[in-house]
């Protein structure tokens, strides 16, 4: 089974080189084989964000390597890896960063036509989507008409939109209570597990942790396992 992600030797410092520097990562491997779901844990301020933004080609790092779906990032042109990461990554957040102004099916739609899909096409994955979600009958209603669950479930159904190989999440349900938590996480790994994916999940919490494939410490700028 070859590997979808994978980080060699990536280092992240802020003041790099004075006497403020600050090291957030310092040689982080990892690796994740494809249709491998994984935890990651660390404590606030542990660099987990950062870890995820250069993991998903939002950052670069400061030396090292990532590899997504047997492609190297080139990591000094950002039109090249933006190619990259909209058509391999797919990112879901704490907040679900909806657009307030669009429907819940044209927010599914956007990263499509930004990749050219044609908009009819774009609706119809759109709907899909939405309905293995559970809000094929919320298509037309904007994030403020949708609870904080019903938004999140939304903000999943975007990441998947062009189909990428690789799920990034930064505690995806932190902003829930535990309830709606509990039955967003089942959607979200339901859908992992059907497609395929590969996901590196960032969590707290512990139980959701532990049905995961395996789980990752990040720790003094330094990945372990447990």
């Amino acid at each position: 089974m070859s590997d979808a992600l994978t980080l060699s030797g990536v280092a992240k410092r802020y003041n790099a080189g004075t006497p403020a520097e600050i090291v957030v990562l310092e040689d982080v491997d990892l690796s994740l084989a494809k249709g491998e779901v994984v935890a990651l844990e660390a404590p606030s301020g542990a660099g987990k964000s950062t870890l995820l933004h250069i993991a998903g080609l939002l950052d670069e790092p400061a030396a090292g390597s990532v590899h997504i779906m047997g492609h190297e990032a080139p990591m000094r042109d950002d039109r090249a890896r933006t190619r990259l990461r909209r058509d391999t990554v797919g990112f879901v957040y704490q907040f679900h960063h909806l657009l307030p102004e669009f429907t819940a099916s044209e927010n599914v739609e956007l990263p499509q036509w930004a990749a050219g899909v044609a908009r009819e096409k774009a609706s119809a994955r759109a709907r899909e989507l939405l309905e293995a979600v559970g809000l094929g009958h919320r298509l037309t209603h904007r994030p403020a008409e949708l609870s904080g669950g019903e938004q999140q479930r939304v903000a999943i159904a975007r990441a998947l939109a062009n189909r990428p190989g690789v799920l990034l999440a930064d505690e995806p349900t932190g902003n829930l209570d535990p309830g709606t938590a509990g039955s967003v996480f089942d959607m979200l790994m339901g859908l992992v597990r059907e497609t395929g994916l590969t996901a590196l999940i960032a969590t707290h919490n512990p139980d959701l942790a532990a049905r995961m494939d395996r789980r990752l410490v990040l720790g003094q700028g330094r990945i372990t396992s447990p």
